[in-house]
């Protein structure tokens, strides 16, 4: 059988899942797997790489196996390794980063049982070109060069897009909070500024709490929004798709159909988070329904409320968060941050709200916005590298990268790689729910199916 090459870019969770993926297969793959991750583990990536213990999952415990027909994949994995009960099911994010240590760690031990062989180059890459139509070079830092048949982008979150646009350099301005070092020159009696009140600013909160932060922190937001908190439900709610949503073209006709179904839950003391959670295995494809008018309908006037009520906070992050706020240290305020400027050890931030500017002068000022989406301004080398070529086109929206339905990037005239593919947050304009594990769990199982049969048909 003729050796074949697929190199995955990122090591984080989308790109480690699809390695273990192709790992899985029952086909015999005569070839390697080239995983290119600088971190210095391979499988958590950024998102789990957190070494904060009060910084937890988003998902309960049974519900988050990296296998999605493994449910109790997970769990089974913290009796296995004495890991202690986790509060509510809500487990630490270091906890579930050390399972996919583990996981990874299987595949880098020898050769699946496929035959595949994996291996991890800690180090960057600093260039990919297509050489042929049926090849593609991948040059590392160190000047390696793979030659590979197909190349995966698993590139995950860019930092949050710059808020201070005048490019300010001030130590009080952190424009992201998980870069290394970030936050650790607050002290305990400054006071904290938070652009955005989504899951990133629950977590600095929960983080500055721990350190035993005193200052007053100000979360600014347009809607005064905290993620909700999860409920348990005591039956899963039916999947109402097929009968009321299938079809459906428009936002007003969904959100009329799914207000309808909440009203009929409420009547049977059915909390409506059911109801949306009942929705989850159908948004993509409710989102693909609508034509291009409707998303970006959906994106101005629904997106920010859906990521509230969608991704939902930890009963007890959610208790800590009214705790701080009934004791005055943390507060919410409407309105957009217009500006920063230094103002000697302090920044003098402009709010807006409803054409009136505010003005408040922390010590500290915090980007919790949110990954950049836009792939025309995300600046790594590779995406200007395959952006410049035509290999990769970023959607209308500004969402991520368009592809087809496998994930095979599409060049200006529409056309599928048959060498460059993505898998993870990238995806969003496919699926627009395309950052939780759930959703990229099943990616991986799909892009290494469709992997293995283009090996398959390639013998």
């Amino acid at each position: 059988m003729q050796q074949r090459t697929i190199t995955i870019l990122g090591g984080g969770f989308s790109g480690s899942m699809l390695a273990i993926q192709l790992a899985h297969l029952r086909q015999p793959l005569n070839g390697t797997v080239h995983v290119v991750e600088p971190r210095p583990v391979l499988g958590p990536g950024l998102a789990y790489l957190d070494r904060r213990p009060e910084h937890l999952l988003n998902v309960r415990a049974p519900n988050i196996s990296a296998f999605p027909d493994q449910p109790n994949h997970f769990v089974d994995w913290l009796h296995a390794t004495g890991r202690p009960v986790c509060e509510n099911n809500f487990c630490p994010r270091q906890t579930y980063g050390r399972y996919l240590q583990d996981l990874t760690a299987s595949i880098l031990a020898g050769p699946a049982a496929n035959g595949l062989r994996v291996e991890w180059h800690q180090q960057a890459a600093v260039g990919v070109e297509a050489s042929s139509q049926q090849k593609a070079t991948v040059r590392l830092a160190d000047g390696t060069e793979i030659q590979s048949d197909m190349v995966v982008l698993a590139l995950g979150n860019y930092p949050p897009p710059l808020v201070a646009r005048n490019g300010l350099s001030h130590p009080g301005f952190h424009n992201n909070p998980w870069a290394e070092g970030a936050l650790r020159n607050i002290e305990l009696d400054d006071e904290v500024l938070l652009i955005g009140s989504g899951l990133t600013a629950v977590d600095v909160v929960l983080g500055l709490r721990a350190d035993g932060h005193r200052g007053l922190i100000t979360a600014v937001s347009r809607n005064k929004w905290w993620p909700v908190s999860h409920q348990w439900y005591d039956a899963p709610y039916p999947s109402f798709y097929e009968a009321k949503l299938r079809g459906l073209h428009t936002v007003g006709e969904v959100v009329a159909a799914v207000r309808q179904q909440v009203r009929q839950a409420a009547e049977q003391d059915i909390p409506w988070r059911a109801v949306f959670d009942s929705m989850r295995p159908h948004l993509g494809v409710i989102w693909a329904a609508w034509p291009l008018v409707e998303q970006a309908r959906f994106i101005r006037h629904l997106a920010s409320l859906w990521s509230v009520l969608r991704h939902r906070s930890p009963p007890q992050n959610d208790a800590a968060l009214h705790e701080l706020m009934a004791t005055g240290q943390l507060q919410m305020r409407s309105g957009r941050v217009r500006g920063i400027e230094p103002a000697g050890d302090m920044l003098r931030v402009e709010i807006e709200r409803q054409g009136t500017s505010t003005y408040l002068t922390p010590q500290h000022v915090i980007n919790c916005t949110g990954p950049l989406l836009d792939y025309t301004r995300i600046p790594d080398p590779l995406v200007v590298q395959l952006r410049s070529a035509g290999h990769l086109q970023p959607d209308p929206l500004r969402l991520g990268i368009l592809t087809d339905e496998h994930g095979a990037l599409l060049n200006a005239v529409g056309e599928a790689s048959p060498l460059f593919f993505t898998l993870g947050p990238s995806r969003r304009p496919a699926y627009f729910e395309s950052t939780a594990v759930p959703e990229l769990r099943q990616q991986a199982v799909a892009l290494a199916q469709e992997l293995g049969c283009r090996w398959a048909a390639s013998q």
